[in-house]
């Protein structure tokens, strides 16, 4: 080797070093920077603290009437520019046994599950482990459906069938245990199997459904190596400081430990958990009013995700339905004329009903999470222009983007 190319090589070299170490230092940025502190257990501490003596008295009176005449049961929260305007917890946590709901109450988030999914995704991609445009069959070689990615679950667009429907229509035909939970992998080896035809083809349409996040949790456990709910609280929820937050699946536990019973419609019967209460990442995240508003912070601040990814899940990935309404990744949300951005999401699940809304532009957050199904979410159009939000719940969506009578919410 001459002169010439010793000095090429040894340049080469220390460009490799350097590159290297500039990334070692960025890694280390980035989890340092995911590192709780005092300081930020002191700020939440002081962003959570509500005195009901100071409460909006206009909010106050909406729930109470929302509580009086159309019955909800729950807990509620609006806060504004990090300061709680009013929160309150509303009747009863388990209707059988008379326990009254509080406000630290546990409650499973059901489809709002899936914006926590939608943020473990974008945290694998930005740490290179997977891409929004891998196929799902890089991760399970027989899955029978071609050409579905990362980015057309995300979503909605893979046109699969509801694996719940499907599920449930197997093992009562096979009369398999309907008590033991049912994992993902068990789902996605029932779907190689079966081979259920899809709803449409990929990227044909928007078809909301929980196929597309049960496939992302199993994705997650495939890529990481770790269960879901182990993911999501190394991840998500200790780095984010949310201590009343957690992953119950009926594969991990036999008895769900939380007190807050769904109740369908009535009083007249809850409902109890079964193997559809197995499989997470569409579902199987329980919180609490105030982890939610912790769980909006630490995605403004750039602890769980970087602006870029944030921007990328809240960019409308479908055609606007009645012009505004769309989905991103994990994420309902609201275009307005006027550069109105709202992200959001309803869930509906086994006795729970919620909506989790963050008005982006104008820092609010409005949290109604319900343990009664009785359609008492669809009137919080008062609350909404009360604000100057758009009206979400009552007619946003129709068709395949979900019914706000749906049960896909």
């Amino acid at each position: 080797m001459n002169f010439r190319n010793i000095i090429a090589a040894i340049a080469l070299s220390s460009i490799l070093l350097t590159a290297c170490s500039s990334k070692k230092s960025e890694e280390k940025k980035a989890a340092e920077k995911k590192i709780r502190t005092k300081e930020d257990d002191k700020a939440d501490s002081l962003l959570l603290v509500y005195d009901p003596a100071k409460g909006d008295k206009w909010i106050a009176d909406f729930v109470d009437n929302l509580h009086k005449k159309f019955g909800f049961n729950g807990n509620m929260l609006v806060a504004k520019d990090g300061k709680i305007l009013y929160e309150k917890a509303i009747g009863w946590a388990d209707y059988l046994h008379r326990d009254s709901l509080k406000i630290n109450s546990e409650f499973e988030l059901a489809s709002i599950t899936k914006t926590f999914t939608g943020t473990a995704i974008m945290q694998l991609v930005e740490a290179g482990k997977l891409s929004l445009n891998d196929n799902v069959k890089k991760f399970f070689p027989n899955f029978p459906y071609e050409g579905i990615t990362v980015k057309l679950l995300l979503s909605h667009r893979s046109g699969m069938m509801n694996y719940v429907y499907f599920i449930d229509d197997i093992w009562r035909k096979e009369k398999r245990n309907m008590k033991k939970g049912v994992t993902n992998q068990e789902v996605m080896d029932v779907i190689a199997e079966k081979k259920p035809n899809p709803y449409t083809k990929p990227d044909n349409r928007f078809h909301y459904n929980n196929s597309n996040f049960m496939v992302l949790g199993a994705i997650i456990e495939k890529v990481t190596g770790q269960r879901y709910s182990q993911y999501m609280m190394e991840h998500v929820f200790k780095p984010a400081g949310l201590k009343n937050t957690h992953v119950y699946s009926t594969t991990e536990y036999e008895k769900i430990p939380v007190d807050v019973v769904g109740h369908d419609r009535t009083w007249k019967y809850s409902v109890a958990q079964n193997f559809l209460d197995g499989p997470v990442g569409d579902k199987g995240i329980y919180s609490t009013v105030h982890d939610l508003v912790l769980f909006d912070k630490y995605l403004k601040n750039g602890r769980l995700l970087t602006k870029k990814s944030l921007d990328s899940a809240y960019v409308g990935r479908n055609k606007p339905i009645n012009g505004h309404f769309n989905y991103g990744y994990g994420w309902r949300m609201f275009d307005g004329e006027n550069m109105d951005k709202v992200v959001y999401h309803t869930g509906w699940w086994h006795g729970f009903r919620h909506i989790y809304v963050r008005d982006l532009n104008k820092n609010i957050v409005i949290i109604f999470l319900g343990n009664l199904t009785n359609g008492s979410l669809m009137h919080l159009d008062d609350l909404y222009k009360h604000f100057d939000m758009p009206v979400i719940r009552k007619g946003a969506y129709h068709g395949n983007g979900s019914l706000p009578g749906s049960d896909e919410d």
